[in-house]
């Protein structure tokens, strides 16, 4: 344990903005730090309302979840949300699956590889819930993510989960993406879901479009940008359900969270929801 800390404060980087800590930033939550607030600045100042989008990513994710959880799936691993602290009190992820179960009983598992955003869920969520995990682990490590001891032997894996791939923008080459998918298929229990969340600059106006790639390229390095067409084609072959690859607004609206919902392409993202066969 004492190694592991030692770990994630090497790994602490409190001068670059991170993804999960600005779209925390961006809906007033606490896990972020002066860089990411910045970074937040920086994208309302060059057009798109990143505080907009950030709150449509939280609506969406609830929305899954909760029309999951009401599909009966009562097991959700959550990789790259953030662990977003700008959900209201008993609104969170978790909290969301619960209320949508009616009676029954949650395991949720949060992935995180940022280590403020471990150690904060670690402080707030672990110790009032036996319910709920968070584990360090990273998507670009598929293979040891789906081997850690605590996936392994909180969840139920006879019986269907739902993965959230939500940090899909750290993942840059798309040969690695479809190998993450691959495994992921191979492991979860039949009838189990895949959920994908994929940032894009689609609808940025051709007029903004150079100024946001340098902008991003000096806020978030790496952060991997695809088109729906890109998106669809790493899909491909899985059967999603509907309404399919949409902006997220579009994703089974609900009435409950209404950012963006007048123009869903200011979100910046699209996602899409898979049933595992």
């Amino acid at each position: 344990m004492r190694q592991r800390a030692i770990r994630n404060l090497a790994k602490l980087e409190m001068t670059h903005a991170r993804i999960t800590r600005v779209l925390d930033a961006a809906t007033g939550g606490k896990n972020n730090f002066v860089a990411d607030r910045d970074a937040v600045r920086r994208y309302d100042q060059a057009g798109p309302v990143v505080t907009t989008a950030a709150r449509a990513v939280l609506d969406y994710l609830c929305r899954v979840v909760r029309h999951l959880a009401g599909e009966g799936v009562d097991q959700f691993v959550i990789v790259g949300s953030g662990v977003p602290s700008g959900l209201p009190a008993g609104g969170q992820l978790h909290d969301v699956a619960r209320d949508a179960l009616c009676g029954a009983v949650p395991r949720v598992v949060y992935v995180e590889n940022d280590p403020m955003v471990l150690a904060g869920a670690r402080a707030t969520i672990e110790p009032v819930t036996d319910l709920v995990r968070v584990v360090e682990g990273d998507v670009r490590e598929i293979d040891d993510l789906l081997d850690d001891r605590v996936l392994q032997t909180f969840l139920d894996w006879d019986r269907p989960m739902a993965v959230l791939l939500l940090s899909t923008q750290s993942l840059n080459d798309d040969e690695y993406f479809h190998y993450v998918i691959k495994r992921i298929r191979q492991v979860v229990p039949e009838g189990s879901y895949l959920t994908l969340l994929q940032t894009t600059f689609d609808a940025i106006p051709p007029e903004l479009l150079g100024a946001i790639h340098d902008l991003l390229a000096m806020t978030l390095p790496g952060h991997a940008i695809r088109s729906r067409e890109e998106v669809a084609a790493l899909l491909e072959g899985l059967v999603l359900v509907d309404p399919g690859l949409v902006w997220i607004p579009e994703w089974r609206p609900d009435g409950l969270g209404t950012a963006c919902a007048e123009q869903p392409s200011s979100s910046g993202s699209y996602g899409a929801v898979a049933r595992v066969p």
